[in-house]
């Protein structure tokens, strides 16, 4: 079993470190530390776009009376999931490797009212001087074949720390309350430990994807009618 491993295990395995002799022991403690200031590091930056997302819909709040973000969720990949995910890839499994070849290690889902308001935030998220845009997927535009309808973005974000300006990657995820509805529940059908998800039923989730869909563009219409917005 190697040190990693006993940072998954935890305080269990405390005493066959201890058994191990000193080496083990400063290795495991200096392991444990390595992923406690990344989890602090990307636990940070998300707190950074939090703000900034908080800040935006203040803004908008105050210029249009009404708020564009419905909710915010956040999600940080713990520990033990980084490793596996670093084995998986068959990649050196250590902090400073996560850093490098992870980037989903902190994630934020924005729910938004209207389909317009996700390309709002989106563009102001991307035009943010020290943010540093890596990757944009939209799959409203272009929808996975499931039906899934998301738009992602990932983002380099300036953590100010006591000594340093140090960068961490946060993907982000924009959708409407109607689109989070479809995918929440998609997830739970998938991921179900008896699931049989025949085609006949991948199918009908599409279905029910493709007629969420449509009430979005009809609430965006209806919206847009009232506002008198082209």
């Amino acid at each position: 079993m190697t040190d990693i491993d006993f940072y998954i295990e935890g305080i269990q395995q405390l005493p066959a470190i201890v058994e191990k002799g000193k080496n083990a022991q400063e290795k495991f403690a200096e392991t444990f530390m390595e992923f406690v200031r990344l989890g602090h590091l990307y636990e940070s930056a998300i707190e950074v776009v939090k703000t900034y997302l908080n800040i935006l819909d203040s803004e908008f709040n105050i210029k249009f009376q009404r708020n564009p973000i419905h909710n915010i969720d956040s999600r940080l990949k713990s520990a033990e999931s980084i490793i596996n995910k670093l084995r998986k890839k068959g990649l050196e499994v250590s902090p400073d490797s996560a850093r490098k070849n992870l980037l989903d290690i902190a994630g934020i889902r924005v729910t938004c009212c209207y389909i317009s308001d996700i390309y709002v935030l989106a563009e102001m998220l991307a035009r943010r001087d020290d943010f540093i845009v890596i990757k944009q997927k939209d799959y409203i535009k272009n929808p996975k074949q499931s039906g899934y309808r998301s738009y992602h973005l990932i983002i380099n974000v300036p953590v100010h720390l006591a000594s340093k300006k140090v960068y961490a990657p946060v993907e982000i995820q924009i959708r409407t309350i109607a689109m989070d509805f479809w995918a929440s529940l998609e997830h739970q059908l998938k991921y179900k430990p008896s699931a049989m998800i025949t085609p006949e039923i991948s199918e009908e989730l599409k279905e029910c994807a493709e007629r969420i869909a449509e009430t979005d563009m009809q609430m965006q219409k209806i919206y847009s009618q009232i506002n008198g917005i082209d």
